[in-house]
C-alpha cells in the first residue's frame, strides 16, 4: 500500500494526504509487525470505533515530514471509506530514535477545533546580511482556532521586512486566511534582528568566562587538596 501525497494543492502550502493502513487485531504481535517494516498504530474519535493498524513504516515517516501535525490526512483503513484525522502523537524509541507506534485522532469536519501551527520563516534579511544582526525567532508556533477544513500546514513568515535593528514582526502581522483565528498574544514577537555585540561587549563577555574558568580551577583545586 502506498501514500498518496499532493493531491490538492490550497493555500499555505496546505495539501490533502491519504494514508493507507491494514486493520490489525489484538493477537498480532507488535514486535513482530515492527520487524517486518510495518509501524503499529491506533486510530480513535467521536464518530469511529477505535481501531489497531499496521502501516508500511517508511510510508507514514515520508508522509509525517510533510503533514506534520497540523495538516488533515485521509486514513483508509483496509479499502474501507476514508476517516478524517490528525497525527496526534508519535512515539519513539530513545535509543535508536525511531517511531515505534502512532495515534490518529479522527476529527469532526463541523466542529471548531484548537490546533498548534509551525511558523515557517523565508526570505533574506536586510538586517542580518547587510547589518550583521542576528535572526531572533521566539515564536516558532502559534495556537489557531478554526474548522478542520481551514486547517493549513504551516504560516509562512517573511523576514525580508526585517531591514533594521528596530523592524519587529509581531503576531498580529501574520497574513493568516480569514477562517483562522489566532489566539497568541497579538503583541508577542515572532521575529526580530539583534545588533552584532559591540567590542566592549564581547571584551565583558570573555572577562566573564575568564572569570568563570578561574572559579572552577580553584574549586577542583581545593577538592584536589
Amino acid at each position: 500500500r502506498k501514500v498518496i501525497l499532493f493531491r490538492l494543492p490550497v493555500n499555505y502550502g496546505f495539501m490533502t494526504f491519504q494514508l493507507d493502513v491494514k486493520k490489525r487485531t489484538g493477537g498480532d504481535d507488535v514486535d513482530e509487525v515492527r520487524g517486518n517494516g510495518f509501524l503499529p498504530g491506533v486510530a480513535y474519535g467521536p464518530e469511529m470505533a477505535t481501531v489497531s493498524f499496521s502501516v508500511p513504516y517508511t510510508n507514514f515517516v515520508t508522509l509525517y515530514k510533510q503533514a506534520g501535525k497540523s495538516t488533515l490526512v485521509d486514513l483508509v483503513v483496509d479499502g474501507q471509506a476514508a476517516a478524517k484525522v490528525l497525527i496526534q502523537d508519535v512515539q519513539y524509541d530513545p535509543v535508536r530514535g525511531r517511531a515505534i507506534h502512532v495515534d490518529l485522532r479522527q476529527i469532526n469536519m463541523k466542529k471548531e477545533m484548537q490546533v498548534t501551527i509551525e511558523i515557517r520563516f523565508v526570505g533574506e534579511s536586510l538586517a542580518v546580511k547587510g547589518l550583521g544582526g542576528t535572526l531572533m525567532k521566539p515564536l516558532l508556533h502559534v495556537k489557531v482556532k478554526c474548522l478542520p477544513q481551514d486547517l493549513v500546514g504551516h504560516i509562512d513568515v517573511d523576514i525580508s521586512r526585517l531591514k533594521t535593528f528596530d523592524d519587529v514582526i509581531r503576531v498580529a502581522d501574520l497574513g493568516v486566511s480569514s477562517g483562522l483565528t489566532v489566539l497568541d498574544n497579538a503583541e508577542a514577537t515572532v521575529a526580530k534582528v539583534s545588533p552584532p555585540l559591540t567590542e566592549e561587549q564581547l571584551k565583558a563577555m570573555e572577562e566573564a568566562t575568564s572569570s568563570t574558568v578561574d572559579l572552577t580551577k580553584i574549586e577542583a583545586e581545593k577538592k584536589g587538596k
